[in-house]
């Protein structure tokens, strides 16, 4: 059982930024982040998730063109930028990380099933991704307003992978935040049957 301390890091007091600090997030920190959130779980460990971290100048500049208006400055200001795709050739690796069963011809043929299978599962592994690097001490800034086919062209150009949403890393600036949000209460959002 994760301590107080942790679940308001990951959960409680967690936030979506806009805002960030001129503080750099470092190489090392991103490989740290993938070698946390790729344990999440994925159906027949499909893993489809791929994953370009815009960080150089030139890269967030490509990206921020990519944006809609109110995403695009945001994300040009921000350290990092992870473009979370989804490789819709996922199941040509099932052998390797589903060795125990022939899962590649459960997708082989079956564009619909691929599809749907990558988009679920390649959300579930972004969302590993925002809660690992809060785990590392990282802000993030999840987004979906963008224009996918540039986004596909400009950084996928050539292979199986499509965006599935970009999600901008780094240390948010606590005194730019907006007054939190409200949530559902379960009887809103849930039901026990």
């Amino acid at each position: 059982m994760l301590n107080d301390t942790a679940l308001a890091t990951l959960f409680y007091n967690a936030r979506t930024h806009n805002v960030w600090l001129d503080k750099p997030v470092s190489d090392q920190q991103l490989h740290q982040l993938y070698d946390l959130m790729k344990w999440g779980p994925t159906s027949a460990n499909c893993s489809p998730a791929r994953i370009v971290f815009a960080k150089s100048p030139e890269a967030k500049e490509k990206l921020g063109a990519c944006m809609d208006p109110g995403n695009a400055d945001k994300t040009r200001a921000a350290p990092v930028t992870a473009i979370i795709g989804m490789d819709i050739a996922f199941y040509e690796k099932l052998p390797q990380l589903f060795p125990h069963a022939d899962a590649r011809s459960w997708f082989a043929g079956k564009p619909a099933k691929i599809d749907e299978t990558a988009f679920r599962n390649s959300s579930l592994q972004g969302a590993y991704l925002i809660m690992a690097a809060r785990a590392i001490g990282l802000d993030c800034g999840p987004m979906s307003g963008f224009n996918a086919e540039m986004v596909n062209a400009t950084f996928f150009a050539g292979t199986s992978v499509k965006a599935n949403f970009v999600c901008s890393l780094g240390y948010g600036d606590q005194g730019k935040l907006f007054p939190r949000s409200p949530r559902l209460s379960f009887d809103e959002a849930c039901k026990i049957v």
